[in-house]
């Protein structure tokens, strides 16, 4: 754990609805995640691990406290403007859902690359860099073929391959097994970890699957949508 904090979560909380009918999904958490970690996130299905999740990447506001990245203040420490953090979080942070979520009328490579032509980059540019991710996560073979003519392994690496082509600073992945088969699963988390060292990237995966868990250095656990300390000595 080196250098300034990739994200910082500042007694960050998630309500949905209010009154009666409010539900919880994260209580105020404190946490960090620096460059060089490996972090898995553990607890069960509706626990708030993913909720923990989009609030670090900035799907969602958090209710109560604030999410911070190093990227929301410019050199001079003035605040940027909106469109400008926005478009610097989206490059500096990788996604990986639990569903692939690829667009049924673009071939694989046009899906892998489709982020980084909405962030600005020429179609051809964007090309290169897709056939490069889907070679470093080994399916560069399907690049022109679409999402219902692969199986549901192959769409996850192409998801990893999509969130790598832009090399951002931090990945997170969502149950990014909870879909597929052990086999299968083993071969994503394979690929994700060998892809995340060689860009150098921070790695946060949420999982309720020990075996997934185990491969990480670091694990924490949510409980009831609080952050704890697990029994290992991992602490966020």
């Amino acid at each position: 754990m080196t250098g300034r904090a990739l994200v910082t979560c500042r007694d960050a909380g998630r309500t949905y609805g209010r009154g009666p009918a409010a539900v919880v999904a994260v209580h105020g958490t404190n946490c960090r995640v620096h460059a060089d970690d490996r972090i898995a996130v553990m607890g069960p299905s509706g626990s708030g691990k993913s909720t923990l999740l989009h609030l670090m990447a900035g799907l969602e506001r958090p209710t109560t406290g604030e999410v911070v990245w190093p990227w929301h203040t410019d050199t001079a420490g003035r605040r940027a403007r909106v469109r400008a953090r926005v478009r610097a979080r989206a490059m500096a942070i990788g996604v990986v859902f639990q569903s692939p979520s690829l667009i049924a009328t673009l071939d694989v490579a046009e899906n892998t690359g489709l982020p980084l032509v909405l962030a600005g980059e020429s179609a051809d540019r964007a090309r290169v860099r897709a056939l490069a991710a889907l070679e470093r996560v080994g399916v560069a073979d399907l690049a022109d073929r679409l999402p219902d003519d692969i199986s549901g392994g192959q769409a996850q690496r192409v998801a990893v391959a999509r969130v790598l082509a832009a090399r951002p600073r931090l990945v997170l992945a969502d149950e990014p097994t909870g879909r597929l088969d052990r086999t299968t699963g083993r071969h994503v988390v394979d690929v994700l970890l060998a892809a995340v060292d060689e860009i150098g990237a921070a790695l946060v995966v949420s999982t309720h699957d020990p075996s997934v868990g185990e491969r990480l250095h670091t694990r924490w656990t949510m409980c009831d949508g609080r952050l704890l300390l697990h029994p290992d000595g991992g602490t966020p």
